[in-house]
């Protein structure tokens, strides 16, 4: 599926698509929802990224930042094989708790970034990462599993009644490369820190913005940011209502999904919609609903597969969506060759 915002479409359908018009991509949370953009990454690496005028600006929650630490290496293409590798073939004990799934992740990124990529990432010529997570407040703050629960509780409660709620239990943190400023440097709605990315930081703040509570330990004292616990930066930021485009540039977004749902607590909440104006350049790429029925077992792969594959079951499946995927990934190359974007565009629902 390819979707736009009205300013975008309305440019695309006009002037054709240009890669060197891009000015940031887009990427949501999900967990192992990315392995069917794994192969649509290969393409943005190999067909657009070439292309582009600095700066780019990679806006990241959850796994998108994963995903874009991959982006952001002298071998992006690289770095992607060994993401889904290691993401593929992570084991765990029969009853794992959160100290074991945050050790995992963290030997995973070890892997993924590899022993030159911070320094990659924090002088990428072209590309500027920002990783947003989000600093937990009151409950929120506690890794005690009762307190925990209690706080998100009460935390998708307010949120029913108002989406500005979520500030009063967690502070936006946007984790950012200071090189250029980013059109999302100052979003409204919640507060905001703001803090430079670093060496120090950048592993940090990665496992950070994927921290989903009550699955994986919150992050303590991120160097360079205000004291306290930090978690999964879709908290807040679930698929990005924020300002994502500069004047006269546009966002690509690869997403699981035709639509987008502002927070991770408004995942049921039907009415709950993203600000046009925020995605009015966004162009979003995403596989279609009859595709991803003819996935294994007929979804995209998600973390409630740990429960109810077996470890073989679960990487067979995983690797058949991903091989399923290439699919995708050639009517993508297909509508760039073919300078096609314009016909297939349809607006955001």
């Amino acid at each position: 599926m390819f979707r736009a915002g009205a300013g975008a479409l309305e440019s695309v359908r006009k002037h054709g698509f240009a890669a060197e018009r891009i000015g940031t991509f887009a990427g949501a949370s999900g967990g192992a929802k990315w392995l069917v953009l794994s192969q649509l990454d290969r393409v943005v690496l190999e067909k657009i990224v070439p292309r582009l005028e600095a700066p780019v600006h990679l806006l990241g929650s959850s796994i998108g930042a994963w995903r874009f630490a991959c982006y952001a290496q002298r071998d992006p293409l690289d770095a992607i094989r060994r993401f889904e590798d290691a993401y593929f073939e992570q084991s765990y004990s029969d009853r794992p708790d959160r100290a074991e799934i945050s050790a995992k992740s963290r030997e995973i990124l070890d892997h993924v970034i590899g022993p030159g990529g911070v320094r990659d990432i924090l002088t990428h010529p072209v590309l500027r990462t920002h990783v947003m997570t989000v600093r937990s407040r009151h409950l929120m703050a506690s890794d005690i599993p009762l307190v925990l629960s209690a706080g998100l509780l009460a935390t998708a409660a307010c949120n029913l009644l108002s989406r500005r709620t979520l500030g009063l239990f967690f502070e936006r943190a946007l984790i950012s490369d200071t090189r250029d400023r980013p059109p999302f440097h100052a979003p409204r709605g919640f507060p905001m820190q703001r803090v430079a990315l670093s060496a120090d930081n950048l592993k940090e703040a990665i496992i950070a913005s994927g921290s989903i509570p009550m699955v994986l330990l919150g992050v303590r004292d991120i160097p360079g940011a205000k004291r306290g616990v930090y978690r999964d930066g879709g908290i807040i930021d679930y698929h990005l209502d924020l300002p994502q485009s500069d004047a006269g540039r546009m966002t690509l977004y690869l997403h699981f999904y035709d639509r987008i749902t502002p927070g991770w607590f408004d995942k049921k909440i039907s009415w709950r919609r993203p600000d046009p104006a925020n995605i009015d350049d966004t162009i979003l790429i995403s596989p279609s609903e009859e595709f991803v029925r003819r996935l294994p077992h007929g979804k995209i792969p998600d973390r409630s597969d740990f429960i109810n594959l077996s470890t073989d079951e679960r990487v067979r499946a995983w690797r058949g969506a991903v091989a399923a995927c290439e699919e995708l990934a050639d009517e993508f190359n297909e509508v760039l060759e073919k300078d096609a974007l314009a016909a297939r565009l349809q607006p955001f629902r």
